[in-house]
């Protein structure tokens, strides 16, 4: 028969081996502030919009200027200098630019003066696209798999701590999908960490109401995304002053709103001969720059509310897409129905 002795030992060994899989690491809170006192307090990279170390979600609707503000940020890092009326604390670094929207040519035009006086970029911003005719190896299972890999590689060769996605639709189809969504932002907040990376995400808007406040429901699927980001900042139109654009912060975790509904900052986009950049405006309230809802929006809303209810949406979905409450939508469809 096992003796006492000879028992304790085994379970005290079966224990030392559950815990070295585990998938937690536990200590007292305290030893966590101690050990996160050694390392150096996060800088502003975008202002109080983007800190390091955070994994950030910019959002907009299409042609609004996402990638023209992306690669202004990405030009801010990588040379040491500020933009946008926003601070920069972080040390000039290399920046690794994933450009999954635009050709060489066309970021050519954009900054160039008629494909000619090229802007020249510092050395730092590192532009990457996807090779034409790249085939999957067949250790992955997936191109998906392959392009997640491919960019944990880029950073690994070029020692890298900034990251920019332009834009998430391109690593994973179906980012509206939950699962899709979480397990793409899983990805990125496990990158994030082995790394100790910097990364901000371009992101779309579905089908929007112009005349309601933007939120964090603005953003294609939302939910999933929204919760695993660090912080978050979208920009909106101004429907009252031609060609001018708003920022508004939508998340943040390290310091308080400062840009919200009441003080989003405005900004017109213009082409410096051969920059095309967001110039900075001043501060505004984001209602003043909302769409004024007529009788034919009205109608136009609730045929939208009639065809998405035929299709099989939910009423609580589809209220979330024109930011109305469930029993708006129910009311909506009881009096078309009547």
């Amino acid at each position: 028969m096992q003796s006492i002795k000879t028992f304790k030992e085994n379970l005290k060994q079966d224990l030392e081996n559950r815990t070295s899989n585990s998938l937690f690491q536990v200590k007292p809170a305290n030893d966590w502030i101690d050990e996160a006192k050694k390392r150096p307090i996060p800088k502003m990279l975008f202002g109080e919009l983007w800190f390091e170390g955070e994994l950030n979600i910019l959002f907009a609707d299409t042609n609004l200027g996402k990638s023209i503000l992306a690669v202004q940020i990405a030009n801010s890092i990588s040379a040491g200098i500020p933009t946008c009326g926003l601070a920069l604390e972080a040390q000039q670094q290399p920046v690794i630019y994933l450009d999954f929207e635009l050709s060489d040519k066309q970021f050519e035009c954009r900054y160039s003066d008629k494909y000619d006086n090229h802007f020249t970029f510092n050395n730092n911003f590192l532009r990457a696209e996807i090779q034409p005719n790249s085939k999957i190896p067949k250790e992955y299972d997936s191109f998906e798999e392959f392009l997640i890999k491919s960019i944990e590689i880029l950073v690994i060769q070029h020692s890298v701590k900034i990251l920019i996605i332009d834009n998430i639709s391109y690593l994973k189809n179906g980012t509206e999908k939950a699962t899709e969504a979480t397990t793409l932002m899983i990805f990125l907040n496990d990158l994030k960490k082995k790394y100790h990376l910097s990364i901000l995400v371009l992101a779309h808007t579905p089908k929007r109401d112009y005349t309601k406040p933007l939120s964090k429901n603005d953003l294609s699927g939302s939910k999933s995304l929204m919760n695993f980001c660090d912080s978050s900042f979208a920009i909106g139109q101004s429907f009252n002053s031609s060609g001018v654009r708003y920022i508004k912060q939508i998340k943040q975790r390290v310091v308080e709103e400062l840009y919200g509904i009441e003080n989003v900052i405005t900004y017109s986009i213009i082409k410096n001969v051969n920059f095309l950049k967001f110039r900075f405006e001043g501060y505004d309230n984001e209602l003043n720059h909302l769409k004024q809802q007529t009788q034919v929006d009205f109608n136009t809303r609730n045929d939208d509310i009639l065809k998405l209810k035929s299709e099989g949406k939910s009423n609580v979905a589809i209220g979330q897409l024109f930011n109305i409450s469930e029993g708006a939508v129910r009311n909506i469809l009881k009096k078309y129905n009547s």
